[in-house]
């Protein structure tokens, strides 16, 4: 009985139930719905507030601005690597298993796409980039977005930073706000099994099992290719840098359980930084690398993409060359990088490459609606692990982690 207690065996067995009663009872789906959204804006109501303090108490209270600058430099290099690295295994495992070859196109609905055509229109990553600097701060905290809460706070810490002994009191007291949100979070995770129950009985109650008997190939190689990327090219990364994944895995692993519930990374946004820091990554570096991961480090959304270009390929029957292959990586790595800011973003940005591409149907797309809800858990999972794994390398690489404690607190929890 003791396990019951235990936050990640209750999210586990709201994840069971959740299945069960979408399976059981299809018309619950709507309440399910709202559970998981509440759920979900609860957790979104302390993001902005949890990455500023965590940005400015970071760079103003202890770090330089030398090191700031590496940091971003660093990830923003690991970042296009490692995702690049996942659109290639997606493009190689989408064109060794075929996932597309038998798969009769024509009958699905096409409304869904039309809207879906029309936000691609009106998408532009280099509006995407611009839009990083806000037009109105207080408008950008009210939206909760992410990239120009980032861009505001740095900015704040720097100029924070530049007061010296004057500013100190600013900084003491947004570390006691900082540690009065964290209490706010803790007290939310007490109802991620709630939140998790009803991710998963929206999920099957809406979509059931039925679209998998078409389309289940295609999922079954995203997610052969998910495993791929996480155990043999992450799991690279971490024994290079001098330390265990599966460790890791097990130490966030109550976050893994609620990201597959939820089927949203953004769920353990503020849990994930509290967790780094705790195990010993300096506040700097989490506060930095965590936001703009969740931006420009979208992995399986990365793989999710390369495969699906693959997958409408061979259902319209269409033999692509390497170079229109090479195309395609070359599109990707610049349009999936605004994916985090777009609503529906995989669906947008899928429709933007395809347009940009003209050698595939758009109409293509209608085909991915049904089975595209089975694997965002997917998508959110790799790329809540990914960041996961980017913030410890690049504060090792950094020398902003104190080993001891990560080796201790880590270890210790596996």
């Amino acid at each position: 009985m003791k396990y019951l207690k235990v936050l990640y065996v209750q999210v586990l067995i709201g994840i069971v139930l959740g299945i069960l009663c979408g399976w059981r009872f299809p018309s619950f789906a709507p309440v399910a719905m709202r559970i998981s959204e509440t759920f979900i804006n609860m957790i979104r109501m302390i993001i902005a507030p949890v990455i500023f303090c965590s940005i400015v108490t970071g760079i103003a209270g202890a770090g330089n601005m030398k090191k700031v600058g590496r940091l971003g430099v660093k990830a923003l290099i690991y970042f296009e690597v490692v995702s690049s690295l996942a659109l290639v295994i997606g493009l190689l495992v989408a064109n060794l298993l075929k996932p597309g070859a038998g798969v009769a196109h024509g009958t699905a609905p096409l409304a869904q796409v039309t809207e879906i055509t029309h936000q691609a229109e009106s998408f532009n990553w280099g509006d995407f980039l611009t839009h990083i600097v806000p037009p109105n701060i207080v408008e950008a905290f009210a939206k909760g977005d992410i990239l120009q809460i980032l861009f505001f706070s740095v900015l704040f810490a720097v100029a924070l930073k530049k007061m010296g002994p004057a500013g100190k009191n600013i900084t003491e007291g947004l570390n006691k706000i900082n540690q009065v949100i964290f209490n706010i979070l803790n007290m939310i995770m007490r109802l991620s099994p709630i939140g998790a129950f009803g991710g998963m009985a929206y999920t099957i109650g809406k979509f059931g099992f039925g679209s998998l008997s078409v389309l289940g190939k295609l999922m079954g190689c995203f997610y052969l290719t998910g495993i791929l990327f996480i155990f043999i090219v992450l799991n690279g990364i971490c024994r290079y840098y001098g330390f265990s994944l599966w460790k890791l895995l097990l130490y966030i692993k109550e976050e893994i359980l609620i990201v597959l519930g939820a089927s949203s990374s953004e769920a353990v946004f503020p849990s994930i930084m509290q967790k780094l820091e705790l195990a010993g990554c300096e506040k700097e570096a989490v506060g930095l690398l965590i936001p703009t991961g969740y931006s420009f480090n979208l992995d399986g959304t990365t793989i999710y993409l390369s495969m699906s270009v693959i997958f409408l390929a061979q259902v319209f029957h269409i033999d692509l060359s390497l170079e229109q292959e090479l195309i395609i990586i070359g599109i990707l790595v610049i349009t999936s990088k605004g994916a985090a800011g777009v609503t529906g973003s995989g669906f947008v940005v899928l429709a933007s490459t395809l347009t940009a591409m003209k050698i595939i149907p758009i109409e293509g797309l209608a085909l991915l609606i049904g089975v595209d809800r089975f694997m965002s858990e997917g998508r959110a999972l790799i790329n809540f692990i990914g960041n996961a794994v980017a913030t410890v390398v690049i504060s090792k690489s950094e020398n902003a982690i104190n080993w001891e404690t990560y080796r201790r607190v880590v270890e210790s929890t596996a």
